[in-house]
């Protein structure tokens, strides 16, 4: 399996839509279309506390993770929350979720970011199943990171 994590880049705007149409088909979410472009530029602008690493197996986009920034009200350094992630449903349990949070740990630790976070639904099992087996909730803070 030729897999790699990369960020997210202008040319992979047509193949990321198409993953995150399925991700708005998945959890039902309707959203109108400027939502998404709005989405799809903050992910590419440079500026932006809100960024998207994505999942590139075959040399073909199979899943992302965006996630933004800020800084804590509880510790020095800022903290990292994952926002999405979602895996193509023909490779999920393959890795490629545990892919995806291991490096956003790693780029968590090389930024000095104190915390990685995201939330979870206990009641969602469908949803649970997207993150491979690397999701067990146990509260709020998911990864606190450790230097």
């Amino acid at each position: 399996m030729n897999l790699s994590i990369r960020d997210a880049g202008s040319q992979d705007q047509a193949e990321w839509l198409g993953l995150w149409n399925d991700y708005l088909a998945f959890y039902q979410v309707n959203l109108p279309d400027d939502v998404t472009a709005h989405t799809w530029a903050r992910i590419i602008d440079p500026a932006s506390r809100v960024s998207a690493r994505l999942a590139v197996l075959d040399g073909r986009v199979v899943g992302f993770a965006i996630h933004h920034f800020h800084d804590s009200t509880w510790v020095k350094t800022p903290d990292c929350y994952l926002e999405d992630l979602f895996i193509d449903a023909n490779i999920r349990g393959k890795g490629i979720g545990r892919a995806l949070i291991d490096d956003l740990i790693s780029i968590c630790k090389d930024k000095g970011w104190s915390r990685l976070y995201w939330h979870t639904n206990e009641d969602n099992a469908q949803a649970r199943k997207l993150y491979d087996s690397y999701v067990q909730s146990d509260g709020h803070i998911r990864y606190r990171l450790k230097f």
